[in-house]
């Protein structure tokens, strides 16, 4: 069964000094404050297009990686996933690199580096995003 998630955008005035909330409506877990500046040169407390969108890469391959090393016969005790998604005004995203520090017992280095390049290439988020370049750092802890 196919699931369709939803977020929105409310955004008041241009780009430079406009501003605007998005709202994630499917969970209702949150809503963010977004501005121009937030976007091109970070703000505390307010998130941006790439910081979400890091925040759907590091998930959804954590749940990838996750699956690849059960199947293979090593459940993962933790892994901690950061996306870090770039942003260059005037050229868009640019690239998302991978950052894993995980905590699996029994399995080899070779084998879990070639786990977490099949996640890397078989996670729907790192599909979707197959118009930039991703990287990946992964290390046992």
């Amino acid at each position: 069964m196919a699931l369709t998630s939803e977020a929105t955008t409310l955004w008041f005035g241009d780009l430079m000094s406009g501003s605007g909330t998005t709202s994630l409506d499917s969970s209702d877990a949150a809503e963010f404050s977004v501005d121009w500046k937030a976007r091109s040169e970070g703000e505390v407390g307010k998130t941006n297009p790439e910081e979400l969108l890091g925040a759907a890469h590091s998930a959804c391959y954590s749940m990838a990686f996750s699956n690849a090393l059960t199947q293979a016969g090593h459940a993962p005790e933790s892994l901690q996933v950061t996306a870090a998604v770039t942003f260059q005004p005037g050229e868009g995203i640019t690239g998302s690199h991978l950052l894993v520090s995980a905590k699996v017992a029994g399995v080899s280095e070779e084998e879990f580096q070639k786990l977490a390049e099949d996640a890397k290439a078989n996670c729907p988020v790192s599909k979707a995003l197959a118009g930039i370049p991703i990287t990946l750092e992964a290390s046992l802890a």
